[in-house]
């Protein structure tokens, strides 16, 4: 403990890094007030009266409400959060697969870089525009009820709100940028993490006191070793975002000046990490398994093919989780394929006069560095699906839905990645400095003249 608050101070004493930590806080506090501001023409106290009593939103709508910090189910500025952002850049970042404007920008450095910027701030108002409307059209569907309309769902109430919540995507979108630039960490990851951080002290309070009160099972020894088991997952998520394997590299040596010398630099290994495609490939397979609650909600489908999607629309359920750890595994490899380019980093390899022991550079670096990904790919896919599954495991032992949320899946994989990427920024300022790293000692190291 000593350490850690000998640690805080050297934190503290640094001006740069404390202030960029007060504007990332100072960001994140202003995108949690608006997040409470409810859409005019709709009354607040009803909405989370409506929401209170019903347990808020079950399933998929639940996690897309825990994204956004509860902004969702209570009709807010921010009802859309960062999301619009999000799908804008998946979206940019597979098109750059198949338009070769977009992949000649991504060779273009930094000037590229701000182009394909300003192409996804666009893209982002347009999925605004068509997922506002949307929204606003579902809003019964999500539990507010008609007596949360002040002045009813006329054109003012349709026009008002579009505005406002294509307005408060983009000022989330303009936080989180800001964030990036002036403060630590990553601003749109830090945004959804502050969201999904709102809604956890809550889950455990109603988790508590389901196992506390009116003859609840379990008890308080329940609660202790759900939360033993909570951060056992948190641990195998630490591990699955942070696990690479090392591939032993060896530079050529160079006659410099009469002496001897390596041009490799420190690092003599290529880490490839265990899950290259992160938190990707889960939102991926959760847009795909939107399609049969839609079709099971669809007015033009029959009885049995309601049914039948119905089976793959539980939450909860088998077939769903069954066909979700499918997608997953297998949206893990592709996506790795499309981001991790092994040719290219052969070829990097090649130019800055390194090789691995034993194999030519070039064409064959380049297909053993895939044959190791496509190896260490599928254990990092089942782990990443199991992880996603694990809050189905979880309810049907007695715990608490909202509770369950954060026992896997997109949610705490987040979180755990933004916390991790957070803390080695900080430790890279500490250690600029000569000063040990927030994870280690607290003291300050000595300089090497």
């Amino acid at each position: 403990m000593k350490k850690f608050i000998e640690t805080v101070k050297n934190i503290w004493s640094i001006e740069d890094l404390r202030n960029k930590i007060f504007i990332t806080l100072s960001f994140m506090v202003i995108y949690r007030l608006a997040a409470q501001v409810t859409l005019p023409g709709l009354d607040g106290g009803i909405i989370a009266e409506a929401m209170s009593s019903s347990g808020g939103n079950k399933g998929i709508l639940g996690m897309i409400n825990m994204f956004t910090g509860g902004g969702f189910s209570s009709a807010s500025l921010m009802a859309l959060g960062v999301m619009p952002y999000i799908s804008a850049s998946i979206v940019v970042q597979l098109m750059g697969i198949a338009i070769p404007y977009l992949q000649k920008l991504k060779k273009d450095g930094e000037s590229g870089q701000k182009k394909t910027t300003q192409i996804t701030r666009w893209l982002t108002i347009a999925i605004t525009l068509v997922q506002g409307p949307a929204y606003i059209a579902n809003l019964g569907n999500i539990g507010i009820p008609e007596s949360a309309f002040l002045i009813g769902h006329g054109g003012m109430f349709w026009f008002t709100s579009m505005i406002l919540l294509t307005t408060g995507s983009i000022f989330a979108m303009w936080l989180g940028e800001k964030i990036t630039d002036k403060g630590i960490g990553n601003g749109i990851s830090l945004l959804i993490m502050i969201g999904i951080i709102a809604g956890l002290p809550g889950a455990f309070a109603q988790e508590l006191l389901a196992k506390t009160t009116n003859g609840g099972a379990g008890g308080m020894m329940m609660i202790l070793i759900e939360i033993i088991i909570w951060f056992l997952v948190i641990a195998a998520c630490v591990y699955l975002v942070t696990a690479i394997r090392k591939v032993a590299v060896q530079y050529a040596r160079k006659t410099v000046a009469g002496t001897v010398r390596d041009v490799a630099g420190a690092r003599q290994y290529l880490p490839l990490k265990l899950n290259s495609a992160g938190v990707m490939p889960i939102i991926f397979a959760q847009a795909i398994m939107f399609v049969p609650g839609a079709i099971q909600q669809a007015n033009f489908s029959s009885d049995g093919v309601k049914t039948f999607a119905g089976y793959f629309s539980d939450f909860n359920g088998v077939g769903y989780n069954a066909l979700f750890a499918f997608l997953i595994i297998v949206f893990s490899y592709f996506y790795t394929a499309i981001t991790v380019n092994t040719n290219e980093m052969a070829d990097s390899l090649k130019r800055s006069n390194g090789f691995i022991p034993g194999v030519r550079p070039g064409k064959e670096t380049g297909d053993m560095l895939d044959r190791i990904l496509s190896l260490i790919t599928f254990p990092g896919s089942l782990m990443l699906a199991l992880l996603a599954i694990l809050p189905a495991f979880v309810v049907k032992f007695g715990v608490q839905q909202g509770w369950s949320m954060f026992y896997g899946g997109t949610s705490l994989l987040i979180m755990v990645g933004v916390a991790i990427d957070t803390i080695q920024q900080i430790n890279a300022h500490l250690l600029n400095r000569h000063y040990d790293g927030l994870m280690k000692t607290g003291t300050k190291r000595k300089s090497v003249a």
